[in-house]
């Protein structure tokens, strides 16, 4: 005896509901897991996460093309503050990434945990962007701030930021600002 397979036939198109949901589930699911991966990727010297962003601690920082100082370097950075994403570690050097995607190695004692952010940097020479008193659409303007800036990010909430900038005379203008207007903090991300 002989089975015969019976076929199901669909019009073009139409798909069993589980059948159709099956491949779109596995795709969710493959982006849960890929995400759950990356926020648990932790460095190996520090164990801290990865990547994660932090500062540059002094005013001269050089940026190498591997991580020791026989590699050459490929750039200086002149102002402390800067906000930098660390992508790798290895022994005492940190790979890291600036605003304009610039990459390579430098040295762990020249790195701040302090949280700062480069106000639009992929829109310097554009528009100011309006620093509020709070998170209303509405809320008072305490200052215009032009991209390439460097703030002080005291937290962030998934969409703003509460952050500090210089003002004149030694003054400081506490503010809030789009979170998605700001290198040096990640999207949605939340701290105080």
């Amino acid at each position: 005896m002989t089975k015969r397979s019976t076929r199901l036939r669909l019009a073009p198109g139409a798909l069993p509901a589980r059948a159709a949901a099956a491949p779109l589930a596995l795709l969710f699911g493959l982006a849960f897991a890929a995400q759950a991966a990356a926020q648990t990727t932790v460095g190996p010297e520090t164990r801290l996460p990865l990547p994660r962003f932090v500062s540059l601690k002094t005013d001269k920082v050089n940026l190498r093309e591997g991580p020791s100082k026989d590699h050459a370097t490929r750039f200086v950075y002149a102002r402390s503050g800067l906000p930098v994403e660390v992508i790798a570690e290895f022994d005492n050097w940190r790979r890291v990434r600036d605003a304009d995607g610039t990459d390579g190695w430098v040295w762990h004692s020249l790195l701040s945990g302090r949280r700062t952010a480069i106000v639009a940097p992929w829109y310097r020479g554009g528009e100011p962007l309006e620093l509020r008193e709070s998170e209303r659409g509405d809320a008072r303007i305490v200052a215009r701030i032009e991209p390439g800036v460097v703030v002080g990010v005291r937290g962030c909430g998934g969409e703003t930021c509460r952050v500090v900038v210089d003002g004149p005379g030694r003054t400081q203008i506490n503010g809030v600002l789009p979170q998605d207007a700001l290198f040096g903090v990640y999207p949605g991300e939340r701290f105080e």
